[in-house]
């Protein structure tokens, strides 16, 4: 039994929990069969008996509500983005992917003719004539160009919205423009990159288009009833998938946007708490003075509450482009007409690196190709023999195209990987074809030889780049099975104990808290997620179909379905102006927070 010890007062309500099976991710004591817990924190874990005695004269009741369930670490949403899920989940979902949602599984889009079928029963669903038809989730490359006159068969005096999978990229029809009062004369007036990344004709708008655009559509697919409306379906999804702890990299920067996610997010009713991690690229491009960049870094403080909170000490910056649109850095070209952006200029990347590495943050880097990895590492090693910091944690996210090399290099800088498996199950196939080939497809997310040379990684979602759901995230990583069901990379498989520490103990470290989280151990935060199954167990093909039965979430029990039961508030009054400027706000750090260019 884990030592008592004097964390143990007369006080406070003692409960043992009894579980069929406790994966604690303690070394010293792997399993156990029960927990107490007081004050919202661990104080025991052992066996029964042990336990209990261990508690001596306290007065202690017993729990036997898990007693045929596993009890794993309160699983860890490393890396997602909650207004970003809330805009796409609220939306009329037809995707490459299933989505399991609380409400049912939105089933994956089988081919162009289907989208169309599925999005003409969606607008004959709508009850206004007036509401706009806002669509999430399809992808050109899996389904074919998509145009104002396809959407135009749905209906011409409906506007109807797409927003494409890889979120840069918007098709809108005719009354969609029309009520944007979005005309060629107003395409003209843009600048010369974001009319050549503009289609009128075709209704189409992507990258610098898709900007220029925002301000005459973004109240069509992000006002304030429909973000909070989407928070909510966001935070109902994520508490049935386990996770008890999440953060945004990469946090909004605009006040009244964080005011309406407070308004759901803050609320003690929230089945778990969120963290957000400033935005370095955004600051460091407003503030020229270096001592200003984190004055203003540390005054976001004051922006959260309750059960949200600035990720002090953090910080986020960006190296290439997205995987999803094939805009990375890789040191081999394309196949096929493809080409990678820098999402910060090599000055400007320096620069914020510096800043922030003097200034002592922990340095989370988004970063897609090996060509982008050359430069994240090259920056780590400058300011290493610059100013030699321990135990910094600089943070490789996403980590989809890397090389072998690269990962000797990654140990010895004492970096650490926070990445994407999913980009292996959903784009291998399609990306062996076309981008990267068979090779470069297949060893994407090169997990297997990170484990093997003893480098820490986590796991996240970039949700809803991915599902955010840990057991399938833990599924991707140890299968590595495709859309098509074959296995891309086997030699890249992890372990399952890898892998649940990937969403665990090791998120918790990549976010410097593990002191608090990510493993069943006397002192730490009795949170705990509920499962049906052992995922160390079962047939490793199973592990995404293992049910959640809920959270212990500080010593409280939420089952599914049951977290977070608060109504949906009143939205304060706000003029037409200032729900424009939301709406723009909002869709604008949506897109920011995935996958922008410069």
């Amino acid at each position: 039994m884990s030592d008592v010890g004097k964390q143990l007062t007369t006080e406070d309500l003692t409960t043992v929990f009894i579980g069929q099976n406790i994966v604690t991710l303690d070394p010293d004591l792997p399993t156990a069969q029960a927990v107490a817990v007081a004050d919202g924190r661990i104080l025991a874990v052992g066996s029964v008996d042990d336990v209990k005695a261990g508690l001596g004269d306290r007065a202690y009741r017993t729990d036997t509500t898990f007693d045929t369930k596993t009890i794993v670490p309160g699983f860890i949403s490393q890396h997602a983005h909650p207004l970003l899920a809330a805009l796409s989940m609220s939306s009329e979902i037809l995707s490459i992917e299933d989505w399991e949602l609380p409400s049912g599984t939105v089933p994956a889009l089988k081919d162009k003719d289907d989208f169309m079928t599925r999005l003409a029963l969606a607008e004959a669903n709508l009850e206004s004539p007036e509401e706009v038809l806002f669509s999430w989730g399809y992808h050109f490359a899996f389904y074919g160009r998509l145009s104002r006159s396809d959407l135009d068969k749905i209906s011409t005096t409906r506007p109807i919205v797409v927003w494409m999978r890889s979120c840069h990229e918007f098709v809108l029809n005719s009354a969609a423009l029309a009520r944007g009062q979005v005309s060629q004369g107003l395409v003209d007036g843009w600048n010369v990159t974001a009319q050549e990344q503009s289609n009128l004709e075709d209704g189409h708008f992507w990258e610098q288009g898709m900007f220029a655009v925002l301000d005459n559509i973004a109240e069509m697919v992000a006002n304030p009833e429909k973000i909070q409306a989407g928070l909510y379906v966001m935070r109902d999804y994520m508490h049935s998938k386990g996770i008890t702890f999440g953060n945004e990299p990469g946090g909004i920067l605009s006040k009244p946007v964080q005011d309406m996610i407070n308004s759901v997010m803050s609320d003690p009713s929230m089945p778990f708490r969120w963290s957000f991690m400033p935005d370095g690229k955004s600051l460091v491009q407003l503030y020229d003075d270096d001592a200003q960049v984190i004055a203003e870094t540390q005054a976001l403080t004051s922006w959260f509450e309750g059960m949200t909170e600035f990720h002090s000490g953090t910080v986020k910056l960006f190296a290439d482009g997205a995987i999803y649109s094939l805009a990375m850095q890789v040191r081999d070209p394309f196949i096929g007409d493809y080409h990678g952006e820098w999402m910060m200029d090599k000055e400007l990347f320096e620069r914020a690196f510096r800043i922030y590495w003097d200034a002592g943050y922990q340095i989370h880097v988004h970063v897609n190709g090996d060509a982008g990895l050359d430069r994240v590492l090259g920056a780590l090693e400058a300011n290493l023999d610059r100013n030699p910091r321990v135990d910094h944690r600089t943070t490789l996210i996403h980590f989809a195209v890397s090389a072998p090399d690269q990962i000797a290099r990654i140990k010895r800088l004492g970096a650490i990987v926070s990445a994407n498996p999913y980009y292996v199950t959903a784009l291998a196939d399609q990306y062996s074809k076309t981008g990267l080939g068979s090779e470069r497809a297949d060893q994407m997310v090169r997990l297997g030889d990170v484990e093997r040379a003893g480098i820490s990684y986590s796991m996240h979602s970039d949700m809803p780049m991915a599902p955010g759901d840990p057991l399938f995230l833990m599924w991707c990583a140890v299968n590595r099975i495709t859309t098509s069901g074959r296995i891309a990379g086997e030699n890249q498989r992890v372990s399952r104990d890898g892998a649940l520490r990937g969403v665990t103990l090791e998120a918790a470290y990549s976010l410097g808290l593990e002191a608090d989280r990510g493993s069943i151990e006397v002192g730490k935060l009795a949170n705990f997620t509920i499962l049906e199954d052992n995922p160390l167990t079962v047939d490793a093909v199973t592990i995404k179909d293992i049910g959640v039965w809920g959270t212990l979430m500080e010593g409280e029990a939420l089952a599914v379905g049951e977290g977070g039961t608060t109504k949906a508030s009143l939205i304060p009054a706000q003029t037409e102006p200032e729900r424009q400027g939301i709406a723009k706000a909002a869709i604008e750090h949506a897109v920011r927070a995935i996958h922008a260019h410069t």
